[in-house]
C-alpha cells in the first residue's frame, strides 16, 4: 500500500475537515495516481469530497467503525481485520491510502511507500500526517530538489517520495 497526501512544513493536512491549499497540479497528481486503483479513506474524508460522492473510477474503501450509511459504490470496513480481508481480494492491484489523520495513522505500517507533496508554507491545522523525516523507518528518496520546485501563485511545493526502508 502507499500513502498519498500533501503536508504543509509542519506536517499538517488540514484545517476543520477542509484541506490546507488546493494545488491544482497537485489535485491533478493525486486524480492521475489513483485513478483506476483502489482507495482507502476515512468516513470524514469521504464526506469532504463534492456532495459526499465516492471518487470516480476507483475502488473506494472506508474504514469507519460506525454504522452510518454510505454511499452505494462504497465499501466499508469495520476495522483493520476486515480492511486487510478487503484488500487480500486486490492483491497485485495498487492501492492508496489517501486520509484523514487517523487513517494515515493507522495503515501507515501497513504502506511501502510515501507520496508526498511538501508545501513551503506553516498553516494552521488541526490534522497532521506522521513526520517521516523523524522516523528513521522511512527514507526519502526523490527529496524535490530545486529543479523540482513547482508555484501556485505564491505557494512553493515539491512533489517527493518516500519508502520504507528495505522496500526499495
Amino acid at each position: 500500500m502507499k500513502a498519498i497526501v500533501a503536508v504543509d512544513r509542519n506536517w499538517g493536512i488540514g484545517l476543520k475537515g477542509k484541506l490546507l491549499a488546493q494545488i491544482p497540479a497537485d489535485q491533478r497528481f493525486f486524480r492521475e495516481t489513483t485513478t483506476g486503483h483502489v482507495v482507502v479513506m476515512g468516513r470524514k474524508t469521504l464526506e469532504s469530497f463534492p456532495n459526499g460522492a465516492p471518487l470516480k473510477d476507483r475502488l473506494n474503501i472506508v474504514l469507519t467503525r460506525g454504522g452510518r450509511a454510505l454511499p452505494e459504490g462504497v465499501v466499508r470496513a469495520h476495522d483493520i481485520d476486515e480492511l486487510k480481508e478487503i484488500l487480500s481480494r486486490h492483491e497485485g492491484e495498487e492501492i492508496y491510502c489517501i486520509g484523514g489523520a487517523k487513517v494515515y495513522k493507522e495503515l501507515l505500517p501497513m504502506c511501502d511507500e510515501c507520496l508526498v507533496t511538501r508545501i513551503d508554507e506553516s498553516f494552521e491545522a488541526d490534522a497532521y500526517f506522521p513526520n517521516l523525516d523523524e522516523d528513521e523507518e522511512w527514507e526519502l528518496v526523490r527529496d524535490g530538489s530545486e529543479e523540482d520546485e513547482q508555484t501556485y501563485f505564491d505557494l512553493v511545493y515539491f512533489f517527493t517520495r518516500y519508502v520504507r526502508k528495505g522496500k526499495r
